[in-house]
């Protein structure tokens, strides 16, 4: 990967202090990106802004603890954190009562599916399936894209607290392909449209020659768990034919969610 491109740093939590040891680790780990194998020192001090001898410290001692591997004349995240990512018990749980069900949709269509929740205004993808000519969609399982350029992300956003709908229609919305939606009176026309039908569509708004469709599934309580979603290219791939088959496994996905929570309560 070149190492001239820039790379957006992710903003600390709020309350947290820039200047603590936490968030100089957080902002070291939160420098790579999905694409990237390996970071030198260098890069990592332009893309944190962080003093040599500062980071060159917090990096060894991310390696001492296991979290960062050398490799040659850099650094790569370990496998350890990904170790950690999976105990994280809400979206291992999602997943594995999820994952047959994007099966079935996989073997159904033979198109790429994929599990998202949102994650402030992205969708985060936690699973992913696709076959030999999946399509060339910009997604990958730990990656994010903005909400309101794709299906998934949409659909998430439509269920989110109006709150957070407002605040991501306030910003600016990025364009990410010629067809994104960046005119917030069309997008919340189309989060409309997406509580009224439970479901919602991409139109080579997150890529070019990409379409999607996407269906909530929705927790015990009433409220967004996650979105499922099927991708293929605009060349082969109607979006609008699966809708159906998208609603029915998005509602078994919610229907075992609901028994293994009332099973719980009754262990209890």
């Amino acid at each position: 990967m070149p190492e001239a491109l820039a790379v957006p740093q992710r903003a600390l939590p709020e309350g947290l202090d820039p200047a603590s040891v936490l968030a100089k680790v957080m902002n070291v780990l939160e420098a790579f990106t999905p694409d990237d194998v390996r970071l030198s020192l260098a890069e990592l001090g332009r893309r944190t802004g962080m003093p040599k001898g500062t980071l060159h410290r917090i990096a060894s001692d991310l390696v001492l603890a296991g979290l960062l591997d050398r490799s040659g004349n850099g650094y790569r995240l370990s496998g350890k954190l990904f170790e950690l990512g999976m105990r994280a018990s809400v979206e291992r749980g999602l997943v594995e009562v999820a994952t047959p069900f994007m099966e079935d949709l996989y073997e159904l269509t033979h198109e790429t599916v994929h599990l998202g929740v949102r994650e402030g205004a992205e969708v985060m993808y936690v699973a992913k399936i696709g076959g030999h000519r999946q399509a060339r969609s910009p997604s990958r399982i730990g990656g994010r894209l903005p909400l309101h350029c794709t299906a998934i992300g949409k659909v998430l956003l439509a269920h989110a607290p109006e709150t957070v709908i407002r605040e991501c229609l306030s910003r600016p919305l990025a364009r990410r392909a010629p067809r994104t939606l960046t005119a917030p009176g069309v997008l919340r026309g189309q989060l409309e449209q997406i509580l009224q039908r439970g479901i919602g569509y991409e139109f080579e708004e997150s890529a070019v020659g990409i379409v999607c469709v996407a269906a909530p599934v929705l927790s015990p309580n009433g409220e967004i768990a996650a979105a499922v979603s099927i991708t293929g290219p605009v060349t082969r791939f109607d979006p609008q034919r699966q809708a159906g088959r998208l609603r029915a496994a998005a509602a078994g996905i919610q229907a075992t969610l609901a028994r293994r929570a009332a099973l719980r309560e009754t262990a209890e």
